[in-house]
């Protein structure tokens, strides 16, 4: 068996995690504040399911609030939740 490495080029970092800054004495704390993989804002569909699956029906909305993801509303239908999603200015 080969030895196991990430794909692309040797020479970049990964960047599957952000970097941390080593002088911050609250760096620990802030990365594990972090949404997974930097998602603040996400949609799901209301009886569960793949999101893809039934366009029209209803979304609920969650977004990150530095410990876990609250529900903060609701969509009418999938284009209306990836709207709200890709909405800049995020708390």
């Amino acid at each position: 068996m080969g030895k196991h490495r990430r794909p692309g080029p040797p020479n970049q970092p990964s960047r599957a995690v952000p970097r941390v800054d080593e002088a911050d004495p609250l760096a620990a704390y802030r990365r594990r504040r972090r949404p997974p993989m930097d998602v603040h804002r996400r949609h799901r569909p209301v009886n569960g399911g793949a999101g893809h699956v039934r366009p029209g029906e209803a979304r609920v909305l969650e977004e990150w609030d530095g410990f876990a993801y609250q529900v903060v509303g609701t969509a009418a239908d999938l284009a209306a939740a990836r709207e709200w999603v890709n909405t800049p200015g995020r708390g």
